[in-house]
């Protein structure tokens, strides 16, 4: 210390340079580590996490920046991604929670044949149900969007799927818990894996179809691994679909300025759940072409066959809301408040 120098220029020189240095932190770049299981190319990576990153950066003047690690590049497998950035292995995650069957119970309502109208519009009802009635389910991370995928379709390796009957003698491939109980019930033989175990079960022969909604054609090669592609009516709601989510580490959110924390606040929630699954939809055009251009034939369901199909899976319905009952909690009226958000959420 230098004794000339007087004591209230010495002292305004220490709050100069604290003031420096706390503006430095407040600075300090943030980088945030999102995990997720599909390829880079996969419509999720080039549609909706890198354009988010690109916009949480610049709301945040550069602060907040992410690097994006596809296909599963940190190690572990898809149905681990949840549980990664719930202990805080990375910071953000995209997953599907019914990779860990019966772990998000109340969730799989959304996962239960002929509930979604359309991606976007049940995207946004099933962020409102999450929160409204859910919020347990999720309460050890940070939700930043739940979302559905486009309407799943039915891929098969050597005959066409045109009525129940035709499922006898298949092992269909399905995602979640929900997926495998209506293959059952539509008299297949379930077997349950994640997607990027599909590719490979296929070429193997140890699956004779699989269910995928078009956006996930090219990443997985339906196209070169199946012949035959079964839709359902566009006019009549999803045989099924299946339930994504988007999750933050909660200490790493709660660890940010409140400047920052607004930012990735403003960038989830309702509208951000809906604007993904508009994203995701909108990337099975490409993927139907694909089916298309290998000369693949695509049979659609009549709006009566698929009530013969409703009626084989209604009572999946029933099974859900007793499980559900089960832990406390009313199924039934879980379930009606499901199905009067979606209606709400398709009439906006």
């Amino acid at each position: 210390m230098n004794p000339r120098i007087p004591p209230t220029l010495r002292l305004l020189g220490a709050l100069a340079t604290a003031a420096l240095l706390g503006a430095a932190a407040q600075a300090e770049e943030i980088t945030l580590k999102v995990h997720h299981f599909l390829p880079a190319g996969a419509p999720i990576q080039a549609k909706v996490l890198e354009p988010w990153c690109a916009k949480i950066a610049k709301e945040s003047g550069d602060q907040i920046k992410c690097k994006i690690f596809p296909s599963m590049q940190l190690g572990g497998t898809a149905p681990q991604l949840y549980d990664q950035v719930k202990d805080g292995m990375v910071d953000v995650i995209w997953t599907i929670p019914g990779y860990t069957p019966g772990r998000f119970l109340v969730t799989e309502i959304f996962e239960l044949p002929f509930m979604m109208t359309t991606p976007e519009a049940t995207s946004r009802a099933l962020w409102e149900f999450q929160t409204r009635y859910n919020a347990a389910e999720y309460r050890e991370v940070k939700p930043l969007a739940f979302h559905m995928n486009g309407p799943g379709n039915f891929y098969t390796r050597s005959k066409s799927i045109q009525s129940l009957a035709d499922f006898k003698g298949l092992k269909m491939r399905g995602a979640t818990r929900q997926t495998t109980k209506m293959l059952a019930a539509l008299g297949a033989t379930p077997v349950g894996m994640p997607l990027p175990a599909v590719t490979e079960a296929l070429s193997k022969g140890v699956i004779d179809g699989a269910l995928t909604p078009y956006e996930v054609v090219q990443a997985t090669k339906m196209h070169e691994l199946t012949k035959f592609t079964t839709e359902s009516d566009p006019k009549s709601n999803a045989v099924y679909a299946q339930v994504f989510v988007l999750a933050m580490n909660k200490a790493r959110y709660e660890s940010l300025p409140a400047d920052l924390k607004k930012v990735i606040d403003a960038n989830s929630g309702a509208a951000f759940s809906a604007w993904v699954g508009k994203m995701i939809h909108e990337a099975d055009v490409p993927g139907r072409k694909l089916v298309q251009q290998a000369g693949n034939p695509i049979y659609t369901l009549s709006a009566s066959e698929l009530q013969t199909w409703k009626k084989a899976t209604d009572r999946l319905d029933d099974e859900l809301v007793t499980e559900i009952g089960k832990r406390g909690l009313d199924g039934a009226a879980l379930l009606q408040s499901a199905k009067e958000l979606i209606e709400k959420a398709q009439g906006q």
